[in-house]
């Protein structure tokens, strides 16, 4: 049996081409197509799908609509999967959808969308219960603050610094070991001194994980712009 996908996205264009393109998935189902947060949420009660791929802006206000699905989805259904896409790389939006955890929640820029792998591989990760941050905008943290004065993060090694930006993606230890060619001990034992260096010894499985990171990269963001103010 295949994903079954809901697509929320006022523009129909993207909204037809989003469709054109997971039609082509043989394991994807798309079952529901909703301009707005309350056809989505109707459509969810009546179609239950796996997951749900939505625009973070659309009516009826036009603001965080796709990260309030996702909160009203964590309460109300949260078996079912998100995928938010976005123009935006500003990290507060990305803090927000994983507040209440990152597992089955996935954050995409829109310019990803026209890359079927990206999006399909974050509508099974999500589906299975993992999670998926878009690079670029852990890239903002990571690049914002790792040369900061006061930040641990100017502690970590280049390679502790790529590998914590490859955790806070939601990436396995395979996944990291095999994107930065290396063994999957020594991806445990950078993550074992970059968690060790940070205070997050604490966070255990893959959701903790994301969490942790993303929250640390962001509060020593936040650090830094006040310094600097």
């Amino acid at each position: 049996m295949g994903i079954r996908v809901a697509i929320a996205e006022d523009s129909l264009l993207v909204r037809e081409g989003i469709e054109q393109l997971l039609g082509g998935e043989p394991e994807i189902d798309v079952v529901a197509s909703c301009g707005d947060l309350p056809s989505l949420l109707e459509s969810v009660e009546r179609q239950a799908p796996d997951v749900v791929v939505t625009d973070i802006r659309m009516p009826p206000t036009g603001t965080d609509e796709g990260i309030r699905a996702a909160a009203l989805l964590r309460e109300r259904h949260p078996d079912v999967g998100v995928v938010v896409l976005s123009q935006y790389h500003d990290p507060s939006y990305v803090l927000t959808l994983v507040r209440e955890g990152s597992d089955a929640r996935a954050y995409l820029l829109k310019e990803r969308i026209h890359d079927r792998a990206e999006l399909v591989g974050a509508i099974e990760s999500v589906a299975r219960g993992g999670s998926r941050i878009d690079a670029k905008v852990v890239e903002v943290l990571v690049a914002a603050r790792a040369h900061a004065e006061r930040s641990a993060l100017g502690e970590l090694t280049g390679r502790e610094r790529e590998v914590l930006a490859e955790i806070a993606r939601g990436a396995s230890n395979a996944a990291i070991a095999q994107r930065l060619v290396l063994s999957k001990r020594a991806v445990e034992k950078h993550i074992n001194a970059i968690f060790l260096k940070l205070g997050l010894s604490g966070a255990q499985d893959v959701s903790k994980r994301v969490k942790a990171a993303l929250l640390f990269l962001a509060e020593a963001d936040r650090a830094g712009t006040e310094t600097d103010d």
